[in-house]
């Protein structure tokens, strides 16, 4: 709101009224308004969930310092969603397909894992929302994203294209005079870096650029459900998941910036996005609010944010990285999220299959998801969480590296 506001007072030529045209003016302020936000209202939040007694159900699973958790408040990503969406409508311009997109995905995912709380907490069922209904939302908020981003027609790129310089022998990036719709991302390790999704139905002739789209959309589906479990899973140790993903949410919003400048993303050799630098103060807010909410999650917490905020969060990673064409790169910028799920997948399957082979479920971890087979060895769960983090900032830093590594 602010933006038109300002907008309309710089046409007016009052002074200082123009730099709101400026993203990263607006990103600066819509991420410092997000962190007081959660500081100012998370207490407020905290004394509420208190006071209606909505504590957090812990099971004894033989951890250290478990038990004491019990009755902590939970739904506090309420205080995320809240700090993310109040300086996206203030700073953000609300007819951008990306920001629109942002805050469906944030509503949408955020509501579900209320409701999952809810039944938790008030319903008295551990089990929550039963998993289907969890993965039907999931894909539907997939096929959402998929089929916007497919019919918009302000989601366009300028494919960057390699030439070589007669004059100084030396490699110039070009882009498309015309911008068009393409399901082509960014791959890592590559000359060049940019994969088209049509190119695996080459075979099709005409129908190749429509299978494309299509498989675009299935792996829309794909990475949204996967981020969002995985983050969802993560979120066991106090200020792990939101520490993670206030990390993980910065180098999206490096790359972000980098896709909607055309001089750095000619440096860089990636895809030029038009309309992108708004969802910069998307993320901007987001790891604001992640910082915010920190101050009351870090160890000892005070809120857990529960699935109201880790479906959240994985949904929101999810849907910036493909926006920004960059979706391929989350294995290892997710990297955190990626081992989390294996380890349960891993532990799983391998329990089913030397029960039905041996009679006896064996396990691999003592105990999954990994964070839990950690605190199995009696590593303090401070100390935990702190290395998870470096991991996660090296992997950050590693992927911003890797559109260079060519």
């Amino acid at each position: 709101m602010f933006y038109y506001l300002f907008n309309y007072l710089s046409q007016m030529s009052v002074p200082g009224a123009g730099m709101f045209k400026y993203v990263s003016f607006r990103s600066a302020f819509a991420f410092i308004f997000a962190l007081l936000i959660a500081t100012l209202i998370g207490k407020r939040i905290i004394r509420f969930l208190q006071k209606k007694q909505i504590g957090e159900t812990i099971r004894d699973l033989d951890l250290a310092g478990q038990m004491a958790k019990k009755g902590t408040p939970t739904m506090g990503g309420v205080i995320i969603i809240i700090s993310i969406l109040l300086p996206v409508l203030l700073f953000g311009k609300l007819d951008n397909v990306y920001i629109l997109l942002m805050i469906v995905t944030t509503l949408w995912l955020g509501a579900m894992g209320f409701l999952d709380d809810y039944i938790k907490v008030f319903k008295k069922d551990k089990e929550g929302l039963h998993g289907r209904f969890k993965i039907l939302g999931q894909v539907g908020l997939g096929l959402i994203v998929g089929l916007t981003l497919y019919m918009n027609d302000n989601v366009v790129i300028y494919e960057n294209t390699t030439t070589v310089s007669a004059t100084a022998a030396t490699e110039v990036v070009e882009y498309a005079k015309v911008p068009e719709k393409s399901t082509k991302t960014t791959i890592p390790f590559v000359k060049n870096p940019n994969f088209d999704y049509a190119d695996l139905f080459c075979w099709a002739g005409d129908y190749a650029q429509t299978l494309g789209w299509i498989f675009f959309v299935l792996v829309v589906i794909f990475i949204v459900t996967a981020v969002s479990n995985g983050a969802n899973l993560t979120d066991g140790l106090d200020g792990l998941s939101t520490g993670v993903s206030a990390i993980v949410g910065s180098a999206l919003g490096i790359l972000a910036y980098l896709s909607c400048h055309a001089e750095f993303a000619s440096y860089l050799n990636i895809m030029y996005i038009p309309y992108s630098e708004e969802l910069v103060i998307f993320l901007c807010a987001f790891v604001g609010a992640l910082m915010g909410f920190l101050w009351y999650n870090a160890y000892p917490a005070q809120v857990f944010m529960g699935d109201t905020g880790s479906l959240m969060i994985g949904g929101v990673i999810a849907v910036s990285s493909i926006i920004i064409r960059k979706e391929l790169l989350l294995p290892v910028l997710c990297g955190i999220f990626f081992m989390e799920s294996l380890s349960v997948i891993i532990q799983t399957s391998y329990f089913k299959y030397t029960r039905k082979k041996y009679g006896e479920g064996r396990r691999i971890f003592k105990m999954a998801p990994l964070h839990h087979h950690y605190q199995k060895m009696n590593i303090p769960e401070p100390k935990i969480v702190a290395r998870f983090w470096i991991v996660a900032l090296l992997l950050a830093m590693f992927t911003i590296v890797t559109l260079k590594m060519r």
